[in-house]
């Protein structure tokens, strides 16, 4: 048996191909004949209600009627013509209504020789009208409106033959037309240098560049160079920017357009939209395709069964995978398909698998270093301090993605041109950090003094065991300025580094900074108060998660019980319901025994350090805001003067 031997083609059927015809024919029909039956309907109304009212009303009245009202001078106008008289009457009904009425009346055979010389002696003025052309009158009520609604179906069919492929409507008024922005080479305008906090990633891209620009080099030795890049990560950190800053670095056109502009009501139409977008791309190659957020239309078709389904997103999906297959990165035409998402595991893994989207290229929240690029590229148009400290100003946001930088970068802008200052200065970009996480202040809400003195003890609580635990972050600011987000003050820390691995000690020194505030308010006020319902709320979480997820549970051991979390977005994917109810309640138990513990390890920390406490909380009372250095001054016991 010769294993080497080419399949042959299928032979072609002759009866399925005459059945495809005969079906095709029958719908051709069926669109023809509905399209008659509404073009009769058309024309029907438009000779209703358009040709209609164009045309004179009048009423009809026997001939010898006329000449009894025109005995009795009644006529005001005639018109004579070759077989009828149209004129005019005087209306004897009452003077709001018309004073002439139309009319017309028809001739009576041989014609009538006396009348001119009884409209004479009448004193009605007349004139003899020209005969009508009947060619003029059925030009205009059916030879005009039929050849428009024979045009029209023209078009119509062949938009319907050309888009068949897409559902019937694909073609029709430019629906299956990709919405791409297509961007020239020339006019992208964007490179690496205008990209940072993702010098890794960038990295990972070079081969890409390098095979945009000298493709023969990598057709040289036959290797193949991966069809599809996916970048993934948080919302904000640059995706798209890095996309175009490759196109940008390759120096070759650039396709963008979103998951979402592939779906429509109709289905198929998302599919010719694919279909258009990679035939632009090929004939503009070589080419950068983007497609961001393509979760849209490349969400998983496994898992739970739809009812119903989207036949829409699915036959989309599939006719871009078909489209992935088809296209040949060669050396002569080279076009890369590149995309964003911010769910990489809701996609498809026929989307995900070797010969598609062969590379996953993270691009996650810069680092320090990677901070400090982004404040230097977004602050370059405007003028900072000389003292401005960038490398503080990216201490001081841990966290932070590139959009977030940026926007804080534009309201410390904004912040110093209110004040009318000349430039920008860090205390600027912290007021902008402060407005953008806690909202603006509201320094006209009115809080009476009992409310201002618990909202002091509750901050200075936090502030204090935040620089008594060992692993607390440094205390940068505190402020009983209530905020527009609902805060009536806040406490703000400075990491002194990025941390990519927390101990349990660690995570237990957070919860009890968290729940210092409440501590405070039961060591001065012996009673609970509504104002730690946010604290309570993001310590149980965290105990949660160091239960369910961390295994930092003695009692549990190193098992997970938490359902899957989306990756960069947060949120629980899937249930816990194969958690039995007895492992729920030692879930519980655990929890609440992590809280209770930290809670009550503040309260000590709180009451060994009263004196401190009792001063930051007068301080706070006095100059409403207060930084780091009165919290290391209450623990020496140093009095501070506000404004130092």
């Amino acid at each position: 048996m010769d294993n080497n031997r080419k399949p042959q083609s299928p032979k072609p059927d002759p009866k399925k191909d005459r059945e495809e015809r005969q079906e095709q024919m029958k719908r051709q029909l069926r669109y023809s004949v509905s399209y008659l039956f509404v073009s009769l309907l058309v024309l029907w109304l438009f000779q209703q209600f358009v040709l209609g009212p164009l045309t004179v009303q009048a009423t009809l009245v026997p001939y010898s009627d006329f000449r009894t009202k025109l005995a009795a001078g009644e006529i005001v106008k005639v018109y004579i013509g070759e077989s009828d008289l149209r004129g005019e009457m005087k209306n004897p009904q009452p003077a709001a209504t018309p004073e002439t009425v139309p009319f017309d009346t028809i001739f009576t055979a041989g014609g009538d020789p006396d009348l001119v010389t009884d409209l004479q002696q009448a004193g009605v003025e007349y004139s003899f009208e020209r005969p009508a052309s009947p060619a003029g009158a059925l030009l205009l009520s059916w030879v005009l409106p039929l050849g428009l609604l024979g045009l029209f179906w023209y078009f119509a069919y062949r938009a319907r033959g050309a888009g068949a492929g897409g559902g019937g409507l694909g073609g029709i008024f430019g629906v299956g037309k990709s919405k791409a922005t297509e961007v020239k080479a020339e006019d992208v305008g964007v490179t690496y240098k205008d990209v940072g906090g993702v010098d890794e990633a960038i990295s990972e891209l070079q081969e890409i560049i390098q095979f945009l620009k000298a493709p023969e080099q990598f057709a040289r030795l036959g290797g193949r160079i991966p069809k599809g890049v996916l970048l993934v990560g948080p919302p904000g950190t640059g995706k798209t920017l890095l996309a175009k800053a490759t196109a940008g670095e390759a120096g070759v056109s650039f396709f963008e357009t979103s998951g979402s502009e592939f779906v429509e009501m109709f289905v198929g139409v998302g599919a010719a939209r694919v279909r258009d977008l990679f035939e632009q791309a090929r004939k503009a190659a070589p080419a950068i395709i983007f497609i961001d957020e393509i979760d849209a239309i490349g969400q998983s078709r496994g898992g739970a069964i739809r009812i119903g389904g989207n036949d829409e997103r699915e036959q989309t999906l599939n006719q871009l995978l078909a489209e992935i297959d088809g296209f040949k990165t060669g050396a002569s035409a080279p076009v890369i398909i590149m995309a964003a998402t911010n769910r990489p595991e809701v996609l498809d893994p026929a989307l995900l698998r070797a010969g598609r989207f062969d590379r996953q290229v993270v691009v996650g929240n810069p680092d320090l270093i990677g901070r400090q690029q982004i404040l230097r590229i977004h602050s370059k148009d405007i003028k900072l301090a000389t003292d401005f400290d960038i490398e503080r100003a990216a201490r001081m946001t841990p966290g932070f993605s590139g959009a977030d930088l940026a926007n804080m970068m534009n309201e410390a802008a904004l912040l110093a041109a209110r004040r009318k200052a000349d430039t920008v200065t860090l205390k600027d970009f912290e007021a902008a950090i402060e407005r953008v996480v806690a909202g603006l202040e509201q320094r006209t809400r009115v809080m009476n003094e009992q409310v201002r003195t618990a909202v002091a003890y509750h901050e200075s609580g936090h502030a204090l065991v935040a620089a008594l635990v060992p692993h607390g972050d440094p205390v940068s600011k505190i402020s009983i300025v209530p905020r527009s987000r609902g805060a009536l003050g806040y406490t703000m820390q400075m990491p002194e580094e990025d941390r990519y691995l927390l101990t349990a000690d660690e995570l237990y020194d957070r919860i009890a900074v968290m729940l210092a505030g409440r501590a405070a308010e039961k060591i001065v006020f012996d009673q609970l108060s509504t104002g730690a319902s946010d604290d309570i709320s993001r310590a149980t979480e965290l105990a949660r998660r160091m239960v369910t997820e961390f295994g930092m549970s003695e009692v549990l051991g190193s098992v997970r019980y938490a359902g899957q979390q989306m990756q960069y977005l947060g949120g629980a994917m899937e249930d816990t319901s194969g958690v039995s109810p007895a492992t729920r309640k030692v879930i519980d138990a655990e929890i609440k025994r992590i809280i209770g513990e930290q809670y009550a390890r503040a309260q000590e920390l709180l009451r060994g350090h009263r004196p401190a406490l009792e001063q930051l909380s007068h301080q706070l009372l006095e100059c409403e805001t207060v930084d780091g250095a009165a919290v290391q001054a209450a623990l020496a016991g140093t009095p501070v003067v506000c404004g130092e």
